[in-house]
């Protein structure tokens, strides 16, 4: 079967229905229970898996509860401690500097405003968004590798620059719908619309989907 010929509007409508129902558990995976804690788990995440990142930080946050016990320990110690997620040594450094304008700055806290988080070191928009969106509430297009790829698949956009893509996706996504949008869209990276060999002939999308290979 062909792409399904859709307005614009009515094509957005139907891709969010479409993943909304594929994806009912789509979330942050990164376990956190406060913005700090989300902070230091999205600069783990760099180059490593969510999964490896859940393996480390429960004992890091138990270790380190708040914003000044990461600020002021040993920088040696502070990367033995997240060493399993890889480049620990430029993590520990990001992770220590941005503990120590947060007690400079914030009070210890994690600010809300996205000027303010992409002060910090280490915390691009991707990063920033993540924690607007999971740890305030903010509506946030977050544009990981998955996201990055099905909106070129989808001919949402054709920006290679990440920040441009966000930009290409505010404009299209109802604003209440962008957060829910970036967890649907990169679950459906990581379960169908796989990097090497998407699962076109099981994906709801299809129809939908101009890369598709069921498109005739």
């Amino acid at each position: 079967m062909g792409q399904q010929v859709l307005s614009d509007k009515k094509r957005i409508q139907e891709l969010l229905k479409r993943l909304k129902k594929e994806h009912p558990d789509a979330r942050c995976l990164l376990s956190f229970a406060t913005p700090l804690q989300l902070l230091v788990g999205t600069i783990l995440s760099a180059q490593c898996t969510d999964e490896r990142v859940n393996q480390v930080t429960p004992a890091l946050f138990q270790k380190y509860p708040d914003a000044a016990s990461l600020a002021e320990e040993d920088l040696v110690i502070l990367e033995a401690a997240i060493r399993p997620t890889g480049f620990f040594k430029n993590k520990a450094k990001n992770i220590q500097s941005c503990c120590r304008i947060l007690q400079r700055d914030h009070g210890g806290q994690v600010p809300s405003d996205m000027e303010a988080l992409l002060r910090l070191p280490g915390v691009g928009r991707k990063t920033a968004n993540c924690i607007l969106a999971n740890a305030w509430n903010r509506p946030a297009i977050i544009v990981d590798t998955h996201v990055k790829r099905l909106s070129h698949r989808l001919n949402l956009s054709r920006q290679e620059d990440p920040d441009k893509i966000e930009i290409d996706l505010q404009a299209q996504i109802p604003r209440k719908a962008w957060t829910h949008f970036s967890h649907t869209l990169g679950f459906h990276g990581r379960r169908v619309c796989v990097a090497r060999k998407p699962r076109c002939e099981s994906c709801v999308l299809s129809r939908l989907c101009p890369s598709s290979a069921t498109t005739s």
